[in-house]
């Protein structure tokens, strides 16, 4: 019997711990601790009930014991801090904090991942000049991840933030990534940049590698630009999949109920932009992935002074606040999945609705998260995961 919980799976038959796919080793005693963490799931667990089952009811210091809880914490990519899924109880025990799904066949819930530790940087020219930086990881059928608001392909190669997600769709796919215009490697000039200019970049990247045809993975404000572009070149894109997207900028609907408003999100990044202390940054990196642990709070600040400067992020967020592609939402043909945090407080959930109403046949996936980026600690990480990779698949079918 195998135990899957949050984006794990423990098999004490095989002794096997897996984490996103990928086998990790864990010292004995740390799986035995997982493991009893698990099968007591529900319920507090003792320290005594800890030692004896792990321990063989040996004297054990409480420093070994906040060891091995460390060591599994880190395992599963739990912080002593945030304790989203292994949670201590001061004075009295442990628990499991995220529930757990019993299944006979450990790889039935494996993604598998070959990961490469190297990605290849090329350059390429847009139709209007500009220099778009893209880069090419994993092997398979090609995927085309389109740009984002905020990225670095050096820096997202070893960002805590985004490094899962680059393992998870490079695991069986070549991933082509391209930092978009105004952000990390690509030219930093926005002048006259709108939506139709995004695209232009976008097509940029899929021509630098002949690509033809091909699925794209695309996250908030991309969503807008992959809808677009398929709306363009019909025959060229085999599938979308869109998470945290709009179909309508903060700066052209009428708010919703948990709406941030532009000015709001304008203020924030011009008061603290990139700086590590600074309230109004811990504000902003917080509203965008409120569940992060502080490593990831910590690399996404980096990101903000490595990635765009202060203007130009100001400047990017008005332009991308005014992409809309509401009126040609029902003329996009391609088979399409659309994921949606529930709780996303940058981008909120009814425009994840209106995308899936409109575009024809759109299978919409709600996930019980407030995070607008997507973290690996959570419990939606899996289920996010597995809809992808299910999706994806049914397009080669």
């Amino acid at each position: 019997m195998a135990y899957r919980f949050s984006n794990c799976v423990i098999d004490p038959e095989k002794y096997l711990f897996l984490r996103d796919g990928l086998a990790i080793h864990l010292e004995p005693q740390v799986f035995d601790l997982l493991l009893a963490l698990v099968e007591k799931r529900g319920r507090l667990v003792t320290k005594d009930e800890l030692v004896e089952t792990v321990w063989r009811g040996l004297s054990v210091s409480d420093a070994t014991i906040s060891a091995r809880i460390n060591a599994s914490r880190k395992a599963v990519g739990d912080t002593g801090q945030v304790q989203a899924i292994v949670k201590t109880v001061h004075g009295r025990g442990f628990k499991l904090n995220v529930e757990v799904q019993e299944s006979e066949d450990t790889s039935a819930h494996a993604i598998e991942i070959n990961h490469t530790d190297t990605q290849n940087i090329h350059f390429t020219r847009s139709s209007l000049g500009a220099k778009i930086a893209f880069s090419k990881s994993g092997d398979g059928p090609p995927l085309v991840r389109v740009a984002h608001w905020l990225s670095h392909l050096e820096l997202d190669w070893h960002s805590p933030v985004w490094r899962p997600l680059i393992e998870a769709l490079e695991s069986k796919y070549t991933l082509f990534r391209y930092d978009q215009r105004g952000t990390g490697l690509s030219s930093r000039d926005l002048d006259g940049a709108d939506l139709d200019v995004f695209v232009d970049d976008l097509e940029a990247v899929a021509d630098a590698r002949k690509l033809d045809r091909f699925p794209i993975f695309a996250a908030s404000q991309a969503v807008p630009v992959a809808i677009r572009f398929t709306q363009k070149y019909p025959e060229r894109v085999t599938g979308l999949v869109l998470y945290g997207g709009y179909a309508k900028g903060r700066a052209l609907r009428e708010a919703a109920q948990g709406d941030i408003d532009e000015d709001t999100i304008l203020g924030l990044i011009r008061a603290g932009w990139g700086k590590a202390d600074s309230p109004f940054v811990n504000a902003f990196s917080t509203l965008f992935m409120p569940d992060a642990t502080p490593e990831q709070l910590d690399g996404f600040v980096k990101m903000q002074t490595e990635t765009i400067s202060s203007e130009n992020a100001a400047q990017l967020r008005k332009i991308i606040d005014r992409f809309d592609v509401s009126e040609i939402l029902e003329t996009v043909c391609t088979p399409t999945l659309v994921l949606h945090a529930i709780s996303d407080a940058v981008q909120p959930v009814e425009q994840g609705r209106i995308l899936a109403s409109e575009i024809p046949e759109a299978k919409y996936v709600s996930l019980e998260s407030r995070n607008h980026i997507p973290l690996p600690q959570e419990d939606t990480w899996a289920q996010m995961m597995h809809e992808v990779q299910l999706f994806l698949r049914s397009l080669q079918s």
